[in-house]
């Protein structure tokens, strides 16, 4: 008895260490245009099969209104700002999430989840995997997923006619992350999200403080991309200002080189991790996810 109750602090003792390590870290995803957080064949898709691969793990597949419809209207019509309010609300009182989390966004899901990153420190984000997300924003819509066409061509007219108008910023999803390198101007002072996460108008520290605190920032760029215009934003790169044939890499833009994100000093401490996949946009292999992206998960 007595060797018993002596035992008991150590085992106490050694929960104590062991618990947290043995903990899998919760995973959030974000789904992007057009999708929603459970469809079977994406989102759901994902969401089971980390599941599988990490038992024990909780994934929170965000959901942006109160249905699967809401959803995907929502992924091409409510504020995006207003989206990342829900979100920081939603991840803030999650009690699972509070000792911190892992990320993951898909396609425009990405640069919303570095807007998280950046505004809502509380619970920390640990990891950020950016999974086509189009972090200098787009100069075009080549092509839509699934049933969306028909919207991409409106899309493309009521960006043709005035991305930067006020109506339009407030109420397309797509606008606001729109990037004219021939409007460079009306781009900083118009653009109501990503001119504003991507510090045009100013500096943030705050802003800077909270995505430098990432312990990695994984981006995915797909190298045969018929969706993302230029593809090279995924890995944060974009069209050299005033033309929009030549494109640089994030090291040679004004963004990188006055550090207005911290991602110079983000790179040069390894903290920032550039992938890239064989396949058009979010097509990917379930071997290529295992051995690419699980082990940011584990």
């Amino acid at each position: 008895m007595a060797a018993l109750m002596a035992a008991v602090p150590v085992l106490a003792l050694l929960g104590l260490c062991l618990g947290p390590a043995a903990a899998t870290t919760p995973l959030v995803i974000w789904h992007g245009m057009g999708d929603s957080c459970c469809n079977p064949v994406s989102m759901g898709y994902i969401k089971k099969l980390v599941e599988k691969k990490i038992p024990g793990i909780y994934v929170l597949s965000l959901k942006i209104g109160s249905n699967m419809i809401q959803d995907v209207e929502n992924s091409f019509f409510m504020n995006v700002n207003d989206q990342v309010r829900e979100v920081c609300s939603q991840l803030a009182t999650d009690p699972h999430l509070q000792g911190g989390y892992n990320a993951m966004g898909f396609s425009q899901g990405g640069q919303f989840l570095r807007a998280v990153a950046q505004r809502c420190p509380v619970p920390p984000m640990l990891n950020l995997i950016s999974i086509g997300g189009q972090h200098q924003g787009v100069y075009g819509f080549p092509r839509c997923p699934g049933e969306s066409s028909h919207l991409c061509d409106w899309i493309r007219k009521t960006l043709d006619l005035g991305a930067y108008t006020k109506a339009v910023q407030e109420h397309l999803v797509q606008a606001e992350y729109w990037h004219d390198p021939l409007k460079e101007e009306d781009y900083r002072k118009n653009s109501i999200f990503l001119a504003d996460i991507n510090q045009e108008r100013g500096i943030n520290e705050t802003y800077k403080k909270n995505l430098m605190a990432l312990k990695k920032f994984v981006m995915v760029k797909f190298l045969n991309d018929t969706m993302v215009d230029p593809p090279i934003s995924e890995w944060f790169g974009f069209y050299k200002s005033g033309q929009a044939k030549e494109t640089i890499p994030l090291q040679e833009t004004s963004l990188y080189k006055e550090d207005r994100l911290g991602l110079q000093q983000m790179d040069k401490a390894g903290k920032l991790v550039f992938l890239g996949v064989k396949g058009d946009h979010l097509h990917f292999s379930e071997e290529w996810f295992d051995s690419s992206i699980l082990p940011f998960l584990q």
